[in-house]
């Protein structure tokens, strides 16, 4: 038995189909207590990011050999829980490699044309004035790409047909693919001193939490543009936020976790709630849902 608790491409039902009973929840996605109630009897389940797989849901499935998770992440599931039960867990690196690179120019274009402010001044401040702002080009601005495996790099070739010029960072690809992609290599922090945006796709590991953090915005360029488009907790702007003039665009989910609080200590848990509205509240900072998953007619990831 099969059951879908999330909107995938249809022909994934239609292939398992062939050789098992499938069927997709009603309401999509499922929620945690729909799926305890569902999972008794499933053998594959296959899914997106929710709800978290955790050890409840786990111990309902009692006949659960696979997860198939239509995704990158798998940070939402009990990796550990799961192999002692012998589940084996699958995901779909690169497949939405695409859809988050062009989720990611779209939204340096945003910033650059500054179409969410100007959009917000029209809708409902019900003013048009073509001379409150200014825009400025990605042509021949530098891309600073933090993570350079299949998103970063179509993020990079995307970038170039903008003209822009590329440095990126990513310790554990050889130097010839960084000459393949036309991207200068570079530390984390000769990237940050010389991007005027830094777009960052790496995995949430125990190296890349809070990768970027107080001291990578303090080396900021001015009018530097940061979008997060990967894992919230790679990223910690408790403390810091942006500095005049520089921009930051948030997509990852769960964003009650990234905090801002310029005069806060680092440290001091206690402020996060204050800090949280203090970015939310910034005309720099720029929250987004993290819809980057593409449907083309062939597939939904």
């Amino acid at each position: 038995n099969c059951l879908i608790i999330d909107k995938v491409w249809g022909g994934i039902a239609e292939e398992l189909s062939k050789c098992m009973n499938v069927k997709t929840a009603d309401n999509l996605p499922s929620s945690k207590e729909q799926l305890i109630a569902e999972i008794g009897d499933v053998d594959v389940l296959i899914m997106r990011v929710d709800p978290k797989i955790d050890k409840e849901i786990l111990d309902a499935a009692k006949n659960l050999k696979v997860i198939g998770v239509c995704s990158v992440g798998l940070n939402h599931i009990d990796m550990e829980y799961a192999k002692s039960k012998g589940i084996q867990v699958f995901n779909a690196p690169g497949l939405n490699a695409n859809a988050v690179a062009e989720l990611t120019i779209s939204k340096m274009l945003d910033i650059s044309r500054g179409t969410f402010t100007a959009n917000y001044d029209v809708k409902y401040n019900h003013e048009w004035d073509k001379y409150k702002f200014e825009g400025r080009e990605l042509r021949g601005k530098t891309l600073g790409i933090m993570g350079f495996g299949r998103i970063g790099q179509r993020v990079g070739e995307l970038g170039r047909a903008f003209k822009m010029n590329i440095v990126a960072y990513d310790p554990f690809l050889p130097d010839d693919v960084f000459k393949q992609q036309c991207a200068t290599k570079a530390s984390i922090d000769e990237l940050i001193k010389v991007a005027d945006f830094i777009s960052i796709h790496v995995p949430l590991t125990p190296e890349t939490k809070n990768l970027f953090n107080k001291k990578s915005i303090a080396e900021m360029k001015d009018g530097a543009v940061v979008l997060n488009m990967s894992h919230e907790e790679n990223c910690r702007f408790r403390c810091q936020g942006s500095r005049d003039g520089n921009t930051l665009l948030l997509t990852a989910g769960e964003l009650c976790r990234v905090t801002v609080h310029e005069h806060a200590d680092l440290d001091d848990p206690g402020n996060s709630a204050d800090g949280f509205i203090d970015l939310f509240l910034r005309e720099s900072s720029v929250f987004c849902q993290n819809f980057s998953s593409g449907y083309d007619g062939t597939f939904l990831i």
